[in-house]
């Protein structure tokens, strides 16, 4: 099967363009709500691959791991811009490190296995959770007033690469909520889960370039789950408004855009669960 066959100019601008515009509203979301652009390129890309007929078995598995390549660049560029206000924790990303590369590496293998069903699962589920947070969910809201240590603290860094590789999101969406959680303030919540990206991105791309290599049905320009057609056209776009995103977190009010994108991800899972009945 060939990628673009049956596609005249003007659908493949469209598609391109779909592309390019995604880069962009998940590059800002990253930097500004801290969410990770995946959740809003992982659907994109599920439904694109679709679109162009793209095997149903291996469709979910290329959105995931083309999603992850993306993320890398991002993040690098988010944590630079978070950086440069101070609102990056490294002393926690050094302590949560381990734990989340440990839930990367367990993730990476179980994506390289599971059915594309079961990836479809986990980001509904997840999204479901996330969107309803964010919908109803206060930053007031607190567990303790520090994050816990040892075994716990292990346990949530493990959690967090886990369920990120399968989804294919960077840490943000679940290290944001869950950094505040514990009297993190909100933006360094923000900046801090950025770090959380980079850390799951890149183990978690070779896993799924690992875990897809030679995997039948794949479109070419294909590295194992990771399209490089995909990847070209939603990076630059990505790099480019992440610090968009980051200076809007740090000069506006965000509640209206929490909810607007809260009902983008309940739409999303309920589209998602309805296509795996």
């Amino acid at each position: 099967m060939e990628l673009l066959a049956g596609y005249d100019f003007v659908a493949l601008s469209l598609l391109a363009g779909a592309l390019l515009i995604t880069g962009i509203i998940a590059g800002v979301l990253a930097g500004l709500l801290g969410v990770g652009g995946g959740i809003v390129i992982v659907p994109v890309l599920f439904h694109l691959f679709s679109l162009l007929g793209i095997d149903e078995a291996v469709r979910m598995h290329l959105a995931v791991g083309t999603s992850l390549a993306t993320i890398i660049p991002t993040s690098i560029r988010s944590i630079r811009a978070h950086h440069d206000r101070g609102a990056v924790d490294f002393e926690l990303l050094k302590g949560l490190g381990l734990p989340i590369l440990g839930g990367v590496l367990l993730g990476g293998i179980v994506a390289g296995v599971a059915a594309g069903g079961m990836l479809m699962g986990v980001f509904a589920t997840v999204a479901l959770i996330v969107s309803v947070h964010m919908a109803f969910g206060r930053e007031e809201w607190r567990l303790a007033d520090a994050l816990p240590t040892g075994i716990i603290r292990g346990a949530i860094g493990t959690v967090i690469g886990l369920i990120s590789v399968l989804m294919g999101i960077g840490g943000g969406t679940l290290g944001v909520p869950i950094l505040n959680l514990y009297s993190f303030p909100i933006h360094r919540a923000v900046g801090t889960a950025a770090g959380f990206g980079l850390i799951i991105s890149i183990p978690g791309t070779l896993a799924m370039i690992a875990g897809g290599w030679n995997a039948p049905g794949l479109p070419p320009f294909s590295l194992g789950y990771v399209n490089l057609v995909g990847f070209a056209l939603i990076v630059p776009a990505t790099v480019l408004a992440a610090p968009w995103g980051a200076r809007l977190a740090h000069a506006i009010s965000r509640p209206a855009l929490r909810r607007a994108f809260a009902l983008f991800l309940a739409l999303t899972s309920i589209r998602m669960f309805l296509d795996l009945s």
